[in-house]
């Protein structure tokens, strides 16, 4: 599974929090059942234009991984996580849009990868 938010109107100074996004990467994959890999790494970052600046931020789980990145000046917000276990994504969706006080958002559900444990089963080969 593969899931994207686009968020908008997002809490300005959530977005601007080093921490916040630390402690969010930090806690939320055994929340959502994945498995911490090592800790995460969060970045604070200018861009070439002055609102282009944000934290951006990664962990990587068993599962495959986490990232966020945000806008503050645009109140703007991607969160993407990317696992091959199932995960309840409309509570997922629900709790990120309660924690950074999200206006609006867009989302987007990728299955991806199911059909390489189908393969095994019949004797394919993925190539």
């Amino acid at each position: 599974m593969h899931l994207i938010i686009d968020g908008f109107g997002a809490n300005r100074q959530m977005l601007e929090s080093e921490e916040l996004i630390y402690d969010l990467l930090n806690h939320y994959p055994s929340q959502i059942g994945m498995t911490k890999v090592a800790p995460p790494q969060v970045f604070r970052y200018v861009g070439s234009k002055p609102e282009d600046w944000g934290v951006s931020g990664f962990v990587l789980i068993a599962e495959s991984h986490i990232s966020i990145h945000t806008f503050p000046e645009r109140r703007y917000i991607n969160i993407d996580i990317f696992s091959c276990k199932d995960f309840d994504s409309e509570q997922a969706i629900r709790e990120l849009k309660d924690r950074f006080e999200l206006a609006e958002l867009k989302t987007y559900l990728l299955t991806r990868g199911l059909e390489y444990s189908h393969m095994e089963t019949v004797g394919l080969k993925a190539i």
